[in-house]
């Protein structure tokens, strides 16, 4: 049995992990974490949990946790989860961390994201956690950087064709779209009812924080420098994600031999769902699944492919590729815990 504990699980990620990790046949809940509802119990602050457990929010004290728990999941803000991953490591927990905080190998493009990195040196340490992708990696790691939501429904479709040489690494451009969730918990305007209901609008156009997230794990994997075009929007929706991606094909790339490269490398996969020709991913179609649908339009004319993903953002964007990583580290079936569908938020 892993015992697991997770800090920062009264967030939308957190309490998605608390569900998870509650019904997961190999794990057992140790531990839960919150600053802002130290004390109160996990039915008080989400009532959906009433009948769960009797699980307590308290402060995250390292030191209490130290040979009690297997592995931390870090639910939270980005530049949180460094004060406290070298003494975890230290003290023999696994980590995985579903920040920024340790998604990069190149310090300085983190900090010119996000802010100061506080442990550069653990970024070497760290895999990413694409669990489909760096699998093997993951295996033999003890710190996890998981991915972000955006960069989870991008890369997944465009990494083996990228890989394979399909496609070319300039020009590709992604419109993608998430439900409120994916702005977390804490109070924002946008993500206010009145104005997000009956609404659609891109946001951070340019700017966004996934973009080199993005473009440095597709720069690693064409062995070149990559810089996609990528424009978020906020659909009005508690949850889920579709990316439509455009792509120049390569001399030589067809729609068959796109599909059969989708297919041999995730042909094995339980989560990778690759279409049939002329059906495309719906977020209805994969909201409560750790699943990511991918599906693909190949114009013979312009050589321009249309590459569409869905997932839902708080499962396969995040909480559920966690587990996913989880099962990896300790040996267990990937599925483990995730192959039922989950309940609303």
């Amino acid at each position: 049995m892993i015992n697991v504990g997770i800090a920062g699980a009264s967030g939308y990620t957190g309490v998605e992990l608390v569900k998870l990790i509650s019904n997961h046949p190999k794990a057992k809940l140790y531990t839960i974490t919150s600053n802002s509802y130290n004390g109160k119990s996990l039915a008080d602050v989400f009532p959906s949990m009433r009948g769960c457990g009797n699980l307590i929010y308290e402060r995250l004290d390292i030191q209490s946790l130290s040979r009690k728990i297997d592995v931390l999941f870090l639910a939270l803000p980005h530049h949180i989860s460094m004060k406290y991953v070298p003494d975890l490591l230290d003290r023999k927990i696994k980590v995985i961390d579903l920040s920024a905080d340790y998604r990069f190998t190149d310090g300085t493009i983190y900090e010119s994201a996000y802010q100061e990195h506080t442990s550069k040196h653990l970024l070497a340490r760290s895999v990413y956690g694409l669990s489909e992708i760096y699998r093997d990696q993951i295996k033999s790691a003890d710190l996890v950087g998981n991915p972000g939501c955006y960069p989870t429904s991008i890369l997944l479709p465009l990494l083996p064709l990228l890989k394979e040489g399909l496609i070319r690494p300039d020009g590709i451009i992604s419109d993608s779209k998430s439900g409120v969730s994916g702005a977390g918990r804490s109070l924002s305007l946008t993500a206010h009812f009145c104005e997000a209901n009956e609404s659609f609008t891109a946001y951070k156009v340019g700017n966004h924080r996934h973009t080199p997230e993005i473009n440095e794990i597709l720069s690693i994997h064409s062995r070149q420098n990559v810089s996609i075009t990528f424009v978020p929007h906020l659909l009005p929706l508690t949850r889920g994600m579709l990316s439509t991606i455009y792509v120049q094909a390569t001399d030589g790339s067809t729609e068959d031999n796109i599909r059969k490269t989708l297919s041999a490398y995730y042909g094995n996969d339980c989560f990778i769902r690759i279409l049939d020709r002329n059906r495309y991913p719906a977020i209805s179609h994969v909201k409560g699944t750790n699943c990511c649908d991918i599906g693909f339009h190949f114009d013979e004319t312009t050589k321009k492919i249309i590459i569409i993903s869905a997932i839902d953002n708080l499962l396969k964007g995040a909480a559920g590729q966690a587990v996913q990583n989880m099962n990896i580290l300790f040996g267990l079936k990937e599925k483990t815990g995730l192959n039922s569908f989950h309940g609303p938020l």
